[in-house]
């Protein structure tokens, strides 16, 4: 790499570089080419010479040599790090018309999780502000950590592109100057950073996020031993409601829903609990945008033209994978939940081998009732950081 070209920098780059960046790019052509490799004596300038300029020259001496040594025109290359590598990421909200985009990219994932799908994307970013961009050609949504540190998912795209969108991102958190930090991150996800960055991230796995996935067709048999409660509760409704009815949610009858969702927020007291307001604000939404999302849902009743006594909403997730996003029942019928979460699937979920139920979010009756349909696997899900202590994965409980 003789007759290095940083010296042959326009003057209003190099102009502006002070300390060593500055003696170097004045000293005579004929001094630099006394050496092969000028490159190499570049960037061995002191760190806390580099850090004296913000200008072209600190973030040329940033890059590992091998990535200078790509090109024979170092003036190039400045300027192309300047356009590509430090512009400006742009955030977006996301709203309905961002759709077509937003699945463009997604529908390179084929994962079972429920998170990272369209409607489940769109009405949660109400509750928990989440923003996306497409970096490198990739999806990347934007959310927080309960600190208020930005965190980011995964890229969404094809292989080669993620990485390029990684390598982006890793930048953006720098020049941000806040931590790293990745969110529902799964297994397959993590085991390509493990690949492209050696001992470089650690994983924690949070159980309580982990999503319950099960056979589609023991929810809708409820064959076995171990699902004999199950069909001992459905009996019970059925007798107690021998004129019951299941209907598929429709323009028609999705009012009733919504007139059953307000009785029930009011019953389970959800003024007074965060969690169960912003459920239930997720929920009310999805019934007005039932077709804007392009939603499955069924109710049951309890006689033709009778009051809803619960209802429910799901999508497909995959190919393989119906997802249920939201299940409402009145506590005090019994049978009530058992008989609509059969329904549900025996009328919408046939197609699929699989359906997720979501996660239990550490609440321990959820959890129990979730784990009494013997779930056939859990999709784990986890958050990734830097390594500090040498680690490379740390499993949460």
């Amino acid at each position: 790499m003789q007759g290095f070209t940083v010296c042959s920098l326009p003057d209003k780059i190099y102009r502006k570089m002070t300390g060593a960046a500055a003696v170097f790019c004045s000293l005579p052509l004929r001094e630099i080419e006394k050496t092969e490799d000028a490159a190499a004596i570049f960037c061995s300038l002191l760190l806390r010479e580099i850090e004296k300029t913000e200008d072209a020259a600190a973030i040329f001496c940033s890059l590992p040599l091998r990535e200078i040594e790509k090109t024979e025109d170092a003036a190039a290359m400045l300027r192309g790090l300047t356009d590509r590598r430090f512009m400006e990421i742009e955030f977006k909200k996301i709203a309905l018309e961002d759709r077509e985009v937003i699945e463009k990219y997604l529908n390179y994932k084929t994962y079972r999780s429920c998170e990272l799908i369209f409607p489940n994307i769109y009405l949660w970013s109400r509750e928990y502000p989440t923003d996306f961009a497409i970096v490198e050609d990739t999806l990347v949504f934007r959310g927080a950590l309960e600190h208020g540190e930005p965190s980011i998912t995964f890229p969404a795209g094809e292989q080669e592109q993620i990485h390029k969108a990684m390598d982006v991102m890793m930048e953006w958190f720098g020049e941000q100057k806040k931590e790293f930090h990745m969110h529902l991150v799964q297994e397959q996800e993590f085991e390509l950073l493990e690949l492209w960055y050696p001992g470089k991230f650690q994983i924690a796995y949070d159980r309580d996020s982990a999503d319950y996935v099960y056979e589609t067709e023991k929810l809708t048999t409820l064959a076995g031993k171990k699902l004999h409660g199950k069909r001992n509760h459905i009996n019970k409704f059925k007798e107690n409601y021998p004129e019951w009815v299941y209907e598929p949610i429709t323009r028609e009858n999705v009012e009733d829903c919504f007139q059953m969702a307000l009785k029930w927020r009011e019953e389970a007291d959800c003024e007074q609990d965060e969690a169960k307001r912003a459920e239930m604000c997720v929920t009310l939404n999805a019934l007005r945008l039932m077709e804007e999302l392009q939603l499955k849902g069924g109710l049951l009743r309890d006689k033709p033209d009778g009051g809803v006594l619960a209802f429910t909403i799901g999508e497909p997730l995959n190919p393989d994978t119906f997802g249920v996003h939201i299940e409402k029942a009145f506590a005090d019928i019994q049978g009530a939940y058992p008989m609509i979460n059969q329904q549900f699937v025996a009328h919408e979920a046939q197609e699929f081998l699989y359906v997720n139920r979501e996660e239990d979010t550490g609440a321990e009756g959820l959890r129990k009732a979730k784990l009494s349909y013997h779930p056939a696997f859990l999709v784990e899900k986890g958050r990734v950081a830097y390594v500090k202590d040498g680690g490379k994965k740390n499993d949460e409980n």
